[in-house]
């Protein structure tokens, strides 16, 4: 089979959102193949591909040649600068796929996750309000845009589907809630197949994936009382 075949659909986002049980669930469906390795950050390089010109042998070699459904899972695909529009010239046909998670949810999950890291020094509300001067900055590749310290930005979702749908055909696009792919993943997953136009799987056993690190954060979310 040619090392030029396009790959079919794309997890594209959100980050913190399940993408990554998602992926899991996909990667052990005999239909489909994903990469050994989520997130290929492939359409978000803004230094090893000449997107002038375009090499994508790399990107087709992470998948075995064989007549599978093929896919990826790259959460940052919908927040990044130009990756919507690399994808959509790469293949106008393609399926996306879009995971959200409560915007306020997802960018505690995601200083959590960058905390622990040791990426982030500062306290939650600091880098909601303050820090969000370090996303202005941006990254010296894509201004504008942070690839750590974006936990507002990446929770303005009608802005990025906006964009999403300039690009790509509605009917090309699956969007789902990341609580019902926790709290009925069996359902989420028969909508997914059907998407994409697999069989779905027997059974599906609940599971989570990439859970926060128990280490002592220094802020905690909790309701504003004004709205209680």
């Amino acid at each position: 089979m040619s090392g030029d075949r396009k790959v079919d659909f794309l997890v594209a986002g959100v980050q913190k959102g399940g993408t990554s049980a998602l992926f899991d669930y996909l990667r052990e469906l005999p239909d489909i193949q994903m990469p050994a390795v989520k997130e290929a950050h492939f359409f978000d390089e803004e230094q090893a591909v000449d997107w002038s010109n375009p090499d994508y042998s790399a990107y087709h070699a992470l998948f075995a040649a064989d007549d599978r459904l093929r896919g990826e899972a790259t959460p940052i695909y919908l927040y990044w600068p130009n990756a919507l529009e690399r994808i959509a010239r790469y293949h106008p046909a393609i399926k996306i796929i879009l995971l959200f998670r409560d915007p306020v949810e997802r960018a505690w999950s995601h200083w959590k996750m960058e905390y622990a890291k040791r990426k982030e020094t500062e306290p939650f509300a600091w880098c909601i309000r303050e820090g969000r001067a370090r996303v202005a900055a941006g990254d010296p590749t894509a201004p504008g845009h942070h690839r750590v310290f974006s936990y507002v930005e990446r929770g303005f979702y009608g802005a990025q589907v906006e964009r999403l749908f300039a690009l790509f055909p509605r009917e090309q696009c699956l969007l789902l809630r990341s609580e019902d792919l926790q709290h009925d993943p069996e359902s989420t997953l028969n909508t997914v197949c059907r998407f994409l136009g697999v069989e779905p799987p027997a059974s599906t056993t609940p599971r989570t994936v990439h859970a926060a690190r128990e280490i002592a954060y220094p802020s905690q979310l909790e309701p504003d009382p004004k709205l209680s």
